[in-house]
């Protein structure tokens, strides 16, 4: 069985850039609650990236790769922990 920090040290991107985009871009649309709620429609790491790429086209925001890793890795390391 892996551990948390096991997998998600296989995730590229850096989890502090993801947090800080995160609370730059993101919370203007919704709180850290929609990661948490029992019925979060997020149930796999592909459906975190693909959720990710829905919710930057929809809020009009232009993240490069690198950035939209950083998003997927700060949001799998601290809510979802998908291997």
């Amino acid at each position: 069985m892996l551990m948390p920090s096991a997998y998600a040290a296989s995730l590229p991107g850096d989890s502090a850039e993801g947090k800080r985009l995160l609370d730059a871009n993101c919370m203007e649309c919704h709180q850290t609650d929609v990661y948490t709620r029992k019925d979060r429609s997020v149930q796999s790491l592909e459906g975190l990236k693909e959720q990710v790429a829905s919710c930057t086209h929809m809020a009009k925001k232009d993240f490069s790769a690198s950035e939209m890793q950083d998003l997927i890795k700060y949001l799998n390391d601290t809510f979802y922990h998908f291997e």
